[in-house]
């Protein structure tokens, strides 16, 4: 069974974006981060993403700007097995290369139990919290930016249920960004 890991920035105050969709300009990215950014692609098999998130990301990796200003990522990004996971998307939407089209999390599910490297649920903080209500979900990293935006979209708008979790692991970056990362704890 494959491993499902979620991963996301958020900012000291817990949001994931400020309040305009796709406002995260205050994301703390350096030389540093992209290398952990590398290093966690390079260790996955395989991206998830919920609707939202992979329109963003579906418009952003495959440019131009992308490719000239991050091209290690970019080309993993695009080279890489995408998931999106959606009930409104139509199949002509999904355009991203290497992209698979899954209507609910019991369709991931399945995906999950085949062979293969870990799959990275990167951003999408609705499908991540309803991964944790299925049970779904691995472990979680968060990396804490160390900047407080007043207002945004907040991870913890969409919880099913208390969800406790234990921490696994930190690691401090130079430019004061904080990677947390936990395990679902049973019960």
């Amino acid at each position: 069974m494959r491993k499902l890991t979620a991963f996301m920035l958020l900012s000291l105050d817990g949001y994931f974006e400020g309040p305009n969709p796709w406002s995260i300009d205050w994301h703390n990215v350096d030389e540093e981060f992209n290398e952990f950014a590398t290093e966690q692609l390079d260790a996955h098999d395989c991206l998830v993403f919920g609707r939202a998130t992979y329109i963003g990301m579906a418009q952003y990796w495959p440019s131009a700007e992308a490719v000239r200003t991050d091209p290690d990522v970019a080309n993993r990004m695009n080279a890489m097995s995408k998931i999106v996971v959606s009930r409104t998307l139509l199949a002509e939407d999904v355009t991203w290369n290497n992209t698979r089209l899954v209507r609910d999390l019991d369709e991931l599910a399945s995906i999950k139990g085949e062979s293969g490297k870990g799959m990275l649920l990167l951003g999408s903080s609705v499908l991540t919290a309803g991964a944790l209500d299925k049970n779904l979900l691995d472990e979680l990293r968060v990396i804490v930016v160390p900047v407080l935006l007043g207002e945004g979209n907040s991870f913890a708008q969409n919880p099913g249920h208390l969800h406790q979790l234990q921490l696994q692991g930190t690691r401090q970056f130079g430019n004061g960004n904080v990677l947390l990362s936990y395990v679902p704890r049973p019960g």
